[in-house]
């Protein structure tokens, strides 16, 4: 069959003692898919990520990926949203794309719950402006967030809980620089219902079924975040 071309591999024709992944490769035979495992669980896992972790699978060029972490779960998993390589704390992870779908297309209006230290604390200007939106650096204009503030070292040091419904690329380090504020350290502490508790740094355990089912809840509920 592999002589005759009937088979492939990828889109491509197969060669004769060539290897392939049964977990991530796909074979065609004569046009049609074949399946060669059975159909895999879905599984759904929860990662307090530490700083210095890049959150992806593989790359090149970092030295440290949210895979390295989880290198004992024989089920290759993706992270559902991201969190840059100095930022910290909850990331779902999951082989199930339309859980993934469903938690982060802007329709469903998930929020998730960061903690934030800041130089210098925030004045009140800088709160507001927080909570009713700012305009980044490439125009666009953030929706209003939840803001609190958490603790205040005179006028040097701030902490604050900030509650987003959206998801841009750095959004909080962004919209904090927008306002003169610089972040220190930012973790994500909640995302919808599901809070990170007490896992501790590095650590990650599997959801459960009540838990899965409170996040595609509160995805799919009438949004009232507006």
């Amino acid at each position: 069959m592999i002589e005759e071309g009937r088979v492939a591999v990828n889109g491509r024709r197969a060669t004769l003692g060539m290897k392939i992944d049964v977990r991530t490769d796909v074979l065609h035979i004569d046009g049609k898919r074949v399946y060669l495992q059975k159909k895999v669980d879905k599984l759904y896992y929860v990662l307090n990520k530490p700083r210095g972790y890049v959150t992806t699978l593989k790359d090149a060029h970092a030295d440290k990926t949210v895979a390295d972490l989880l290198s004992d779960v024989d089920a290759r998993l993706y992270p559902v949203g991201r969190l840059d390589k100095e930022s910290e704390g909850m990331l779902i992870l999951t082989n199930d794309g339309a859980f993934t779908n469903l938690l982060t297309h802007p329709s469903g209006g998930i929020t998730k719950t960061y903690r934030v230290s800041v130089t210098p604390a925030p004045n009140e200007e800088q709160l507001i402006q927080l909570m009713t939106g700012v305009v980044l650096d490439d125009g666009h204009k953030t929706l209003p967030a939840k803001v609190r503030v958490t603790g205040a070292v005179g006028t040097e040091k701030g902490t604050m809980e900030i509650v987003l419904s959206e998801g841009h690329n750095r959004e909080i380090r962004r919209m904090c620089e927008a306002v003169g504020l610089s972040v220190t350290r930012l973790k994500r502490t909640a995302i919808g219902p599901l809070k990170l508790g007490k896992l501790r740094a590095g650590e990650y355990r599997k959801l459960t079924a009540g838990e899965i089912a409170a996040l595609r809840r509160n995805a799919t509920a009438p949004s009232k975040k507006a």
